[in-house]
């Protein structure tokens, strides 16, 4: 029995969320500190193998990744999969959350931003997100156990809360409540014949 493992992060802090800002699918870059939130994962890393990488397609997750990749050379494939990009805020994307909250309510924002089945206006639920990063999981899973590799991937925020909650056996209050850091890596084991 091998044990092979998956080294989950999200992307160094960029300046939508310095601002505060629904960033969404909308392509933001890293700032000075998400560049150190980066080259701090690579560190925490420096030391692993890793034989392939997931990234999204946006740029803070490519970026992040290329800081992390500097250390591995044994990694010879990126994948781009777009079912682990951050959740789709809609209308709201790029709108700061002061401003969303002032034209609305506390309560309208609590509703999606930390809820399960509602979605921001023409956006995504975290159900749906979750829906789509099992989907993810379910294929990774079965790479790592044929193929006997470690995988790093490079999410968001919102794409890691139902990672973890799968497999850290969170219920959905949990993963809902849990903030996930621009600067530690997640590690799952997975144990392939």
């Amino acid at each position: 029995m091998k044990k092979c493992y998956i080294y989950l992060f999200r992307h160094g802090t960029t300046w939508d969320n310095a601002r505060g800002k629904f960033s969404g699918f909308r392509q933001t870059t890293l700032n000075v500190r998400g560049k150190e939130d980066a080259k701090i994962v690579a560190l925490r890393l420096k030391n692993e193998k890793i034989h392939i990488a997931y990234q999204s397609s946006l740029k803070r997750s490519k970026q992040t990744l290329k800081e992390v990749l500097k250390f591995h050379p044994e990694c010879k494939s990126i994948v781009t999969d777009d079912r682990i990009i951050e959740r789709d805020y809609g209308n709201v994307t790029g709108m700061t959350h002061y401003s969303y909250i002032s034209k609305n309510s506390p309560k309208k924002y609590d509703g999606f931003h930390r809820g399960y089945k509602i979605s921001p206006p023409g956006g995504e639920s975290m159900f749906k997100v979750e829906v789509r990063v099992n989907d993810f999981i379910e294929e990774v899973l079965k790479f790592v156990k044929k193929n006997k590799v470690n995988v790093a991937v490079s999410a968001h925020g919102n794409s890691m809360r139902p990672f973890r909650k799968y497999f850290e056996k969170l219920t959905v209050k949990q993963m809902l409540e849990i903030e996930n850091p621009y600067d530690n890596i997640f590690v799952y084991e997975v144990k392939a014949k």
